[in-house]
């Protein structure tokens, strides 16, 4: 059973559900869409979500539904792994550190998420109620005996697999963890930490009733990542909500051509490859010319790189083609979309998620993107566009070159992808086979804590 589906179980009394999602320090993230949509979905199904934040507030281009109430907020999880005093705080001394203002407060001003510096909170977060965080980690789990009372809990990554012990025995209720990218952030991670960390997971890992993976090759690859049977990942696919895009169609391509990039601005993303394959094809004769236009969030760490980007664009071929859009609100994301001739994120990491794929092709968006990851599973699916060999800025200048030679093929397959979005990764369905597998999960004995 790796793949739920809808049911009569939709006739059902209602299930009260404590959907824990990871804050994402200010930034946009993928994660966090993912958790506020389908939470919504669910609430539109008739379920009783309560959407909690973990670190931080969520941050999300859509009407957020999270409570305002943050649990084991990043500043009191800090300083608690920094020092005992911090261990020993008055509940109401931790309740203002946790307070939504002075968490955004202290993430605006680049509160470091770096996983190398950040191997012994890991840790610690990892070992849960035996970890130097253990005060917040009972102080959530009575909350929602008392308050929320769920029927399931889900917990938004498993790097808050450490949770899933005191919640279980104090609400008595499974718990679902969903798989979101972990190893990238893992695989970071220094010595004895990287090893701790993965440990810690592997045996946390039996305490909870199910995971959720977005594709099936996340699932494969974390089923061995943390030696999980491949039958306890459940397949859940992303779905969108669509509210603002256009239904499937065949646009017609407008001038100038434009390549885009929607994504973080980082070098795990990608976006100096795509760059410089835009540089290697304007150089070319028989493309017709085209701009490179690039938006998402840009993090203070990673304001050079962009800058090299930029410097580099204005020195070369591409002077005066290259135009960085900010973080733009879900507006201004379709908008962007909408304009584009063809999309890329030419991930140097194998993408667990692919969801800047989803919300391209939601606005009839062909892609080019790398042959790795869930890249290839989301292309076989839909057809909506074209793969590269992954880190060869050439292959990239190719696949690109044959769609901007063609931008009425290349319509034709932002088409493809528009219909597979609207018939398959939509956010009700999403809701439709998660609402399934918590039930599966309510009648089934939980793992054993």
């Amino acid at each position: 059973m790796t793949d739920p589906r809808p049911s009569s179980a939709a006739d059902a009394a209602p299930l009260r559900i404590a959907y824990l999602a990871a804050g994402a320090a200010g930034m946009y993230c993928g994660s966090c869409l993912h958790d506020n949509a389908l939470a919504a979905a669910l609430r539109a199904l008739g379920e009783d979500v309560v959407l909690a934040p973990i670190y931080t507030p969520l941050r999300t281009d859509e009407p957020d539904v999270s409570t305002p109430r943050v649990f084991i907020g990043g500043i009191n999880a800090y300083l608690q792994q920094k020092s005992a005093l911090f261990r020993r705080l008055p509940k109401w001394l931790d309740g203002w550190l946790d307070r939504p203002g002075v968490l955004r407060w202290a993430t605006g001003r680049s509160l470091s998420v770096d996983p190398a510096r950040l191997g012994p909170m890991t840790v610690s977060m990892l070992r849960g109620e035996l970890g130097r965080q253990a005060k917040e980690v009972e102080r959530l789990a009575d909350w929602l005996a008392a308050d929320v009372q769920p029927h399931i809990v889900h917990l938004s990554n498993a790097m808050m697999l450490g949770l899933a012990r005191r919640i279980g025995q104090k609400c008595r209720a499974p718990v679902v963890c969903a798989l979101s990218g972990e190893d990238l952030f893992l695989e970071k991670l220094r010595s004895p930490y990287y090893q701790q960390a993965r440990q810690a997971l592997r045996e946390r890992a039996a305490e909870v009733a199910a995971f959720t993976a977005l594709n099936r090759y996340y699932a494969d690859a974390m089923s061995a990542y943390l030696d999980v049977p491949r039958g306890r990942i459940h397949v859940v696919p992303h779905g969108l909500n669509l509210v603002g895009f256009s239904p499937p169609d065949v646009r017609q391509p407008a001038l100038p051509l434009r390549v885009g990039y929607f994504a973080r601005i980082c070098p795990d993303k990608g976006l100096h490859l795509l760059v410089e394959a835009a540089e290697l094809l304007s150089r070319r004769s028989g493309v017709p010319p085209f701009e490179v236009h690039a938006a998402g969030y840009l993090g203070a760490a990673d304001r050079p790189y962009l800058q090299r980007i930029q410097r580099q664009a204005e020195a070369g071929p591409l002077a005066g083609r290259f135009f960085y859009h900010g973080s733009p609100d879900r507006k201004g994301k379709i908008a962007l979309l909408q304009s584009l001739t063809v999309f890329s994120v030419p991930t140097v990491y194998r993408e667990s998620k692919g969801l800047p794929v989803l919300e391209a092709w939601a606005a009839g968006c062909p892609v080019v993107v790398p042959r790795h990851g869930a890249f290839p599973e989301l292309l076989d699916d839909a057809a909506g566009g074209l793969l590269h060999e992954p880190l060869s800025v050439a292959d990239l200048a190719e696949k690109l070159a044959e769609l901007l030679r063609d931008p009425s093929h290349a319509a034709r397959l932002g088409a493809a992808g528009s219909r597979a979005v609207h018939e398959r990764f939509h956010a009700r369905l999403m809701a439709e086979r998660t609402r399934e597998l918590y039930r599966q999960a309510t009648v089934q004995p939980a793992a054993s804590a």
